[in-house]
């Protein structure tokens, strides 16, 4: 059974040494089907608006006390998004400045290999999901470091 209640507030908090929130992300992705179920090799992945939904970009949040990374990963992306699936290695860690509260955040994101898509979710009210091509979603993220680390799992599954 899944939460469906976000959690908030900064107080399980993850900062690294240099003092930096430690913040988690998720690609969820899926391989396209064609009309028929026949299941192709092109990705498809999901974004997500912001809360005030002028932008769109993977789900991510802050990395809590008591769970691990890919929790944490997993977590964020049932919230925000409302899919369940399998976290993957982690694409890579970025180190980016918060537009919004001016300080250093480090980022880490993985790909989620989407199981399951719930009809109900936490943050249902807050945003909107939309599936979408690989290079769809490198134009409307708002993110760069989300950018990058969908170009490496873009070269992850070109290398297979």
């Amino acid at each position: 059974m899944a939460c469906l209640v976000s959690r908030t507030g900064r107080e399980m908090q993850r900062y690294n040494s240099s003092g930096a929130r430690q913040v988690v992300g998720c690609i969820p992705y899926r391989y396209k089907e064609d009309i028929d179920g026949n299941v192709s090799d092109e990705l498809e992945v999901l974004v997500v608006s912001s809360q005030k939904g002028q932008t769109f970009m993977f789900p991510k949040g802050g990395w809590e006390l008591d769970e691990s990374i890919e929790e944490a990963a997993y977590r964020e992306s049932l919230e925000e998004a409302g899919v369940i699936g399998i976290v993957e290695h982690e694409l890579g860690q970025w180190n980016f400045l918060s537009k919004r509260h001016g300080t250093y955040y480090e980022g880490h994101m993985f790909p989620l290999l989407v199981k399951q898509q719930l009809d109900l979710w936490p943050e249902k009210d807050l945003r909107r999901r939309i599936w979408m091509s690989v290079d769809e979603a490198g134009e409307v993220c708002e993110h760069w470091w989300m950018k990058e680390a969908l170009h490496v799992l873009v070269q992850q599954h070109t290398a297979k």
